[in-house]
């Protein structure tokens, strides 16, 4: 086996978007107890709600979204469960770039998504490495060490 150059994991209950999703439905489940409380004996329900929330919450952060290595010259992204292992060759890479991936504050996470010529890897994060292939495929992975990423794929590339 070969040594692996580069390894991230991202987790699916770090991405900003979701996590505020679900402590904002939390923060209603606790404020319509505290209301119904004061009329009705049936706001428990919303109590325990909002804990079962917090609790999800917290063992999101320990689901693994997708892993990101490099090795044997290619990018491994191995995604959640089901989803298909994606093997990118870097000899057919001819650039690579540390771009900003989104110009949005809260970004869904994706695996594998197809919009509009680009291939889309995120979880969460600011920054992402653009890969673009010899046939104009561009792989848009999404990093919390993108720089480190970008070196290490540019070392690969130009031994």
């Amino acid at each position: 086996m070969s040594e692996i150059k580069f390894e991230e994991k991202q987790y699916l209950g770090l991405n900003k978007m979701s996590l505020s999703r679900r402590i904002a439905l939390a923060l209603f489940c606790f404020v319509a107890y505290y209301w119904k409380e004061n009329h009705e004996k049936s706001g428990e329900l919303f109590f325990f709600l909002g804990i079962a929330i917090l609790v999800i919450s917290v063992l999101l952060v320990f689901v693994l979204h997708f892993e990101t290595k490099v090795q044997n010259k290619s990018i491994i992204l191995d995604g959640l469960w089901t989803s298909r292992k994606i093997k990118i060759d870097l000899s057919s890479i001819k650039s690579v770039k540390k771009v900003m991936y989104s110009k949005y504050i809260l970004n869904r996470s994706v695996y594998n998504l197809h919009l509009k010529g680009t291939i889309r890897f995120y979880t969460r994060g600011v920054d992402a490495v653009e890969l673009t292939d010899k046939d104009g495929l561009i792989y848009l992975i999404g990093s919390q060490k993108s720089e480190e990423l970008a070196r290490i794929i540019n070392q690969e590339l130009n031994p």
